[in-house]
């Protein structure tokens, strides 16, 4: 297993953190008309380096939801509303389309890493 984490690198944790973050966003859509609600975001940058220093100094270390509740971050509006509701429709339909531009990204990094193995082990 230690062999695959290594040859696959960060690209399975991006996949699920682009994931994880898909749902983030989609529940800030569901509730942009919902008085008080607070959108939450991640920064995916900062994540992605913890993953990847995690990968490279580790022993057997992991990734898991749990780990994501605690990175969560509260989103500051550009336009404050008067109900204080701070999720604001075209910002999160542009964060969700911009994630799931880097989540097909994510998983053509993985798909190519994927292929390369398989090349690698039947001697091509």
């Amino acid at each position: 297993m230690e062999f695959f984490d290594k040859a696959l690198g960060v690209h399975p944790f991006s996949l699920q953190l682009r994931l994880d973050r898909a749902e983030i966003i989609s529940g800030n859509l569901a509730n942009v008309d919902t008085p008080g609600f607070q959108a939450r975001d991640l920064d995916y940058k900062s994540i992605l380096q913890n993953i990847e220093s995690d990968i490279s100094n580790r022993d057997g270390g992991s990734f898991s939801g749990a780990d994501l509740r605690q990175e969560l971050l509260y989103r500051v509006p550009n336009q404050p509303s008067a109900d204080g509701n701070t999720a604001e429709l075209s910002v999160e339909q542009a964060n969700f389309a911009s994630n799931s531009m880097d989540f097909q990204t994510s998983l053509t990094f993985l798909n190519m890493k994927i292929g390369g193995l398989h090349k690698a082990i039947k001697g091509e």
